[in-house]
Order: C-alpha cells, then structure tokens, then sequence
C-alpha cells in the first residue's frame, strides 16, 4: 500500500473540472499550482448566467461562493490526488466584483490528517480584492 499522496498536474486538474457537470459550467482556467508554497491559482471568466443584473458584468454571489469552495478545495486537493470534501466555508464580500474574470488565490494555512484550514483571496483582474473565505476541507479524496 502506498501511504504517499499522489499530486494532480495541471492536466489531471483540468480534466476533474471539465468532467465535473457543474465545475465544468463555470469555464475554470488554472494560472499556477505550487506544491512547495501549498497554493493554487485559478481564473473564473464572465458569463452572463453568472451577472447579478444583465449587462453590468457585476458576479452574483452565487457564482463567486462556488469560485471560492473549488479552488479551496483544490489547494489541498491538488496535493493528495483529487477533490476533496468541505467542512466549513466562510466568504466575506468586500466590494462588487465588476469585469470579465475573477482571479482566485488559495493558501494552506494549515494541512492536518483530519482537516485543512485554506484561505481563499479573490480579486477582479485589475488586482483589487473583491472577496476573502476560509475553508476548512478534509484532506481525503473521493
């Protein structure tokens, strides 16, 4: 039995959201995995199903909390071999997030064998904070 985690390269990454029927909806794009720095960086383009009111490319909420849950989840999960499963979420809203892309940026804060503490930064493309969460995530794949 093999007790070392098997990490996920950027194309077995991207081949979990394109498989994922939901995931795969929100067009994720992955900008960095490092592994020595425990942190993950992945792009949400604009769509309109996403827009809190039509035309003003204002994210909904919505949209933006599912954004923050993945690529916290994948903070970890990029290090142990898959997804793995949400124990708490907490996301403040900082100010509208307006364009045509959010930025995420994922941090273990802390990896135990029985929960990971990951702190998620989301900024607009012009580098301004939009939204901050933490997650707490179990360090099992499935």
């Amino acid at each position: 039995m093999n007790d070392t985690p098997e990490r996920l390269d950027e194309a077995s990454l991207q081949a979990i959201f394109d498989k994922s029927p939901f995931i795969s909806s929100l067009k994720l794009e992955i900008q960095k995995m490092d592994y020595d720095a425990q942190e993950i960086t992945i792009r949400m383009p604009q769509a309109p199903s996403m827009e809190r009111r039509s035309g003003t490319k204002q994210f909904h909420g919505g949209p933006l909390a599912a954004f923050i849950d993945i690529v916290g989840d994948f903070a970890i999960g990029m290090m142990i071999g898959g997804g793995v499963p949400t124990m708490n979420l907490r996301i403040d809203y900082l100010k509208p997030a307006v364009g045509d892309a959010v930025i995420g940026v994922a941090k273990v804060r802390r990896r135990g064998r029985s929960a990971c503490v990951i702190d998620i930064d989301v900024s607009n493309e012009e580098g301004a904070l939009v939204a901050v969460g933490r997650g707490t995530y179990v360090p099992i794949t499935g």
